[in-house]
């Protein structure tokens, strides 16, 4: 029985095609039903809906990026405006003749009641203006919206049919409405349809599935994926609806979604059948030969994929792929095209299999054009791909990449790629790079064995290195501490007058390296010094590291503050980050705790501005200010910082931050009244240890063994310290004092305190050690004035911890017992927030100045207090001050607020 169709004459009778006696196939006029565990993606049907209200929609993608199931599922759940006309096309369909007699036929049946008039085409190869003219003008008397779908309209070759449906287009009735799925953008003019708002697009991307519907995908599967799994999945196949369904089936024989999570590549075996047989193998031989030589390579680039060809034509050819959705895509306002990465794994899995010994020529050939084209990162990583060791590490040090490979952001990219270089290739330029290698793995040991090759071929040439190879050694000998500096045999209680530690001393090591550094500098090109300002950045912060090892802090944070100064590039935050963490740890030995924590917040956001990895991290920054909450009595705050410091591997692998690391878990089992394990956490003394790090490790040991009654082995302690200064005197004089030798410790107080390098909790030490000497010897009122001093000197920083640490014959003395002269008054920053364990430091109000007190909550002015006490206005200031002297403040807001801390209000 023929099958029914748009009328042929005024008298309604179908018909089959005059030139062909084979009916019209069925199945391509019906909706593809909805495919098993199908997901509903709300976002796009309506914007298919929305598209189908104006005359054209086109949805395209790559094969499998699921445009005729959305399609389909529209027609069918969507509301569409009108009946739909379903076509699915096939290369078949590519005459003129064939392809309107099965949109005749579409529309044919989805039209109740079509108009008459229309022709067959006569002949499969071409169609008259005719039938085009009397359907166009047939579109005028639909009863309401019709919607054409054609689906699959790349296998429509030629521009004849799109000719005749952009001639349908333009002469249309505004009731026809096209739908148009397609791999490629037919050829239409869709830059005319857009200026005129006539065209509404879903591309790609736009198909691509979210995690949230990749999950929804997952569990149409049977599975119960996590939301990293979903995440994962989404990430790795790009959102590619194909890819996904695949990748549920194999997890389902799997039944492991975390390990296939983890292995899945594109070479997973139904992943890659499909793209080989739908993308790859549908191409001509010479663009499947371009793709797999080009697979090397993780972007695109014309001029590239030519030098990897030999071709001169890969611009057209890449340029036909992004329009056919082979799975190549444009980078935008650039000429390079990036490859989907699973199809990327397929093309480069097939070419290790037909051409295994043309893979690493052809990672030798990218080297050598992107070094050219001055994207030097991406030239070592293809250098080393091809083992080729030598040209590598060359470029490394001529570009001046190896110097700052451990702060780079593109550092750990080389270091990956530079790893497996075997220790046996030759030459200065590898030993340079493995060094800088085994510097970004915080390696030293290996990294000083590594330079002292690489000196040995610098010197064994004859002649004067390279420029970049001498700045590369003398920046990385810098960085890498060669060994501990200024060590003296000097003791903290030894006769004469004491060296100060921030006296300038010999020059050492350090500064002869970071000389030598600034005068290879200065022998560069002036344009690649300017460009790479990490350089200077490194010098400065290498040379303050050095100075700070050896006890010279104002030196040191005064280099850590040029350097963080010097980072003017976004390649140069990392060393930034570094600096700034530095400098908090520094301030914080200090006692500079507000500064502390201002560089450290600052080094954290400069670390998360550049987008460091954690695993690259300096935890400076996390250990500063633990310090600050532990100088300032907050326990937990201090706990849970460090425990974030430790979690950075520089933190055990930096010896100066390992020293922190250890000083402050000892403070924080001290004030818990653990002496062993504070005992346990510092580290025994090594010959190399730094002076700076080796003496705060001594301070505390002697601090923990003091806290446990053994005066003696708290001495012992201090003895041990090879480098001098005010900080050990202190340590020795509270040892002198536990013993009972009080004499002894009031002349070592004495050559501590007039040291103008006595850091802040140092300086309040001096004046509470004073001061329970002079409680001692029965002077109240000079212990008084001393306790004062200190606490003086601790509130702008909000310092606690000495006070803390002091005892019980300071609460004695701050509870006014044994006397009767006044408490000195440190003010609510004493006890807030980590201070509780000390009395309230405060004589009680009088009724009187507890009403004035009440007023002032009130927020009555002098005059109005003296109107509603009955008091005199003089008065009513003199109660104030009174206040404000028990309290321990100097404005109102701080009396009220001191009041309500200790429930007088």
């Amino acid at each position: 029985m023929p099958p029914t169709g748009l009328p042929l004459s005024g008298d309604g009778r179908g018909t089959t095609l005059a030139w062909s006696d084979d009916p019209l196939l069925a199945a391509k006029f019906t909706v593809p039903a909805a495919p098993r565990h199908h997901v509903s993606r709300p976002r796009l049907l309506g914007r298919v809906g929305a598209g189908a209200q104006g005359p054209v929609t086109l949805v395209t993608g790559p094969a499998g990026a699921g445009k005729t199931t959305l399609t389909a599922a529209w027609a069918r759940d969507g509301e569409p405006p009108g009946p739909v006309a379903w076509l699915t096309l096939d290369p078949h369909d590519a005459a003129p003749g064939v392809f309107w007699s099965y949109v005749l036929e579409a529309l044919g049946r989805a039209l109740p009641r079509p108009p008459g008039g229309i022709t067959m085409p006569a002949r499969p190869g071409s169609v008259g203006t005719s039938l085009l003219t009397r359907l166009a003008a047939a579109t005028e008397r639909f009863p309401g919206p019709v919607v054409l779908v054609l689906d699959g309209f790349e296998k429509v070759a030629g521009r004849r049919v799109p000719a005749g449906l952009e001639f349908l287009l333009d002469h249309c009735g505004p009731l026809l409405r096209l739908v148009v799925t397609s791999r490629a953008d037919p050829l239409l003019p869709l830059h005319r349809y857009r200026a005129e708002d006539r065209l509404t697009e879903i591309r790609g991307a736009d198909l691509a599935f979210t995690p949230h519907e990749a999950s929804a995908l997952l569990r149409g599967h049977g599975l119960k994926p996590g939301d990293d799994v979903a995440r994962a999945l989404t990430r790795r196949t790009g959102g590619w609806a194909a890819g996904l369904r695949l990748c549920a089936l194999a997890v389902q024989r799997t039944g492991d979604p975390d390990g296939f999570t983890r292995s899945f590549t594109g070479t997973e075996q139904a992943v890659s059948d499909y793209l080989v047989a739908e993308v790859l193998d549908a191409r001509p031989a010479a663009t499947r030969e371009l793709l797999l030589r080009a697979s090397i390579l993780d972007r695109l680039h014309p001029d590239l994929v030519n030098a990897l060809t030999g071709r001169k034509d890969a611009e057209a050819v890449l340029a036909g792929l992004t329009r056919e959705n082979a799975f190549v895509d444009p980078v935008p306002g650039t000429p390079w095209c990036r490859v989907h990465p699973l199809f990327a794994d397929v093309l480069r899995a097939q070419l290790r299999i037909r051409h295994p010994a043309l893979v690493p020529r052809l990672h030798a050939r990218a080297a050598r054009w992107l070094a050219g084209a001055g994207r030097a990162t991406e030239a070592l990583e293809h250098a080393a791909e091809a083992g080729d060791w030598q040209y590598g590490a060359s470029e490394a040090v001529r570009n001046l990449l190896a110097v700052a490979l451990f702060t780079a952001p593109d550092g750990e990219r080389i270091e990956r790629a530079f790893s497996r270089m075997p220790p046996s290739v030759p030459g200065a330029g590898p030993a340079l790079l493995a060094a800088a290698c085994r510097l970004a793995r915080h390696d030293r040991a290996g990294c000083r064995e590594r330079l002292a090759e690489a000196g040995r071929h610098l010197r064994r040439s004859g002649e004067e290195p390279a420029p970049e190879a001498g700045l590369t050694h003398a920046l990385l000998c810098l960085l890498c501490e060669p060994r501990a500096e200024g060590q003296t045999d000097g003791r903290a209680d030894g006769p004469g007058p004491e060296r100060q530690a921030d006296g300038p001393g010999p020059p050492g090591p350090a500064e002869e390296a970071a000389r030598a550094v600034a005068d290879l500098m200065r022998r560069m090109p002036p344009e690649l010094i300017r460009a790479r300002p990490e350089i200077e950045a490194l010098r400065l912060y290498g040379l303050a590291r050095a100075l700070l090892g050896r006890g010279r802090l104002a030196e040191g944070r005064r280099l850590c503050a040029e350097a963080a100064d010097a980072c003017t590039t976004q390649a140069s935050l990392p060393v930034q980050h570094l600096s700034l963490g530095l400098l908090a740890v520094a301030e914080g030995a200090a006692g500079a705790l507000t500064a502390a924590e201002d560089h450290a917040l600052r080094s954290l956001a400069v670390a998360d501005q550049c987008g460091a990895a954690p695993d690259r991290r300096s935890g400076a920054a996390c250990l500063a200010l633990a310090a600050v909450a532990c100088e300032r009595d907050d326990q937990e705050a201090a706990h849970r910082r460090l425990g974030q410091a430790l979690a950075c591997r520089d933190v055990h692998e930096d010896p100066l931050l390992a020293a922190e690391a250890a000083v402050l878990r000892s403070r924080l089992e001290l004030a818990l009244g653990r002496w062993e394990t504070a005992l346990a956490a510092l580290p025994h003394p090594g010959a190399g240890d730094a002076p700076w790090p080796a003496q705060r490790l001594a301070l505390t040991r002697s601090a923990a063994a003091l806290a446990r009654g053994d005066h003696e082995a708290a001495a012992v302690a201090v003895h041990g310290i090879r480098a001098d200064g005010p900080a050990p005197l202190l340590a020795l004089a509270r040892a002198h004092f536990a013993a009972g030798r009080t004499d002894r410790s009031l002349r070592l107080l004495a050559r501590a305190g007039d040291s103008p390098d006595l850091s802040l909790p140092d300086r309040v030490g001096v004046q509470l050690l004073r001061a329970r000497a002079a409680l001692q010897a029965g002077d109240r009122a000079a212990a008084q004035h001393l306790l004062g001093r200190a606490l003086e000197a601790a509130r702008p920083e909000r310092l606690r911890r000495p006070f803390g640490d002091a005892g019980p014959w300071l609460r004695h003395l701050l509870d006014g017992a044994g006397g009767t002269g006044p408490a000195p008054a440190p003010g609510s920053w004493l006890t807030a927030r980590g201070g509780a364990g000390l009395p309230d430091p405060v004589q009680p109000l009088s009724g009187r100045e507890r009403d004035v007190l009440l007023c002032v909550q009130r927020m009555m002015s002098a005059d109005e207090i003296a109107d509603d006490l009955s008091l005199s206005v003089n008065t009513v200031k003199t109660h104030l001050r009174s206040v404000y002297r028990k309290l321990g403040v100097s404005r109102r807001r701080e009396a009220v607020e001191r009041g309500r801390e200790l429930r007088i209000l």
